[in-house]
């Protein structure tokens, strides 16, 4: 505090701890829609894809992890939504929004549906600083995701070069109560925690 009771402005080159949050929705593909537009996010990075990505041969994508049996969401990329609101909370650190149109370009433009080069183009942005802490909060009816969390939480840590026991992650079916909690959809909201200049 300076003497006149303000609070003094720190200099720029202090590190400080930034906080910042995302989310994401997206619905699961209609059973009506039979034509596949998109290749699993898990054969490669740079798979085609024209127009709005549905079809009954795509595969649910949570956090890089393929969950095998379950309905796949609707999207123009592989649709995951957990890397899709981890994605906004980093913009929400770097002031850098990489969903919306940079996000289409990628997608729509250069045909990468993997949703994971949306990622790694965000984290690009963070420059000196360092993401410490992850907390992602998933609001889904189906499916049941507690058998798969170990593997999200390790997929996750991978992507960012943090530890799992940096991420947090849990789910709620939402009891009814919302869209996503009636089984139409998923919801995500995730939280950020960077060190940094």
């Amino acid at each position: 505090m300076s003497e006149t009771g303000k609070q003094e402005q720190q200099p720029r080159e202090t590190f400080l701890y930034r906080f910042a949050i995302g989310q994401d929705s997206h619905r699961f593909v209609s059973a009506t829609e039979t034509t596949s537009t998109v290749k699993p996010a898990t054969e490669k990075a740079t798979g085609k894809v024209t127009g709005k990505a549905t079809g009954s041969d795509r595969v649910l994508m949570l956090g890089g992890v393929e969950i095998p049996g379950a309905p796949a969401l609707e999207g123009n990329s592989d649709a995951d939504v957990i890397l899709h609101a981890l994605t906004n909370a980093i913009s929400g650190i770097t002031c850098v929004n990489i969903l919306g149109a940079p996000a289409d370009k990628i997608c729509l433009e250069k045909g990468i549906t993997d949703s994971r080069v949306y990622l790694q183009a965000a984290l690009a942005e963070l420059g000196d600083r360092q993401l410490v802490h992850v907390s992602i909060s998933v609001e889904a009816q189906r499916p049941r995701l507690s058998a798969h969390i170990p593997r999200i939480r390790a997929s996750i840590a991978d992507l960012l070069g943090l530890e799992p026991s940096d991420i947090g992650l849990t789910a709620t079916s939402g009891e009814g109560l919302t869209s996503c909690g009636r089984g139409e959809g998923i919801a995500v909201f995730c939280a950020v925690t960077a060190y940094g200049p």
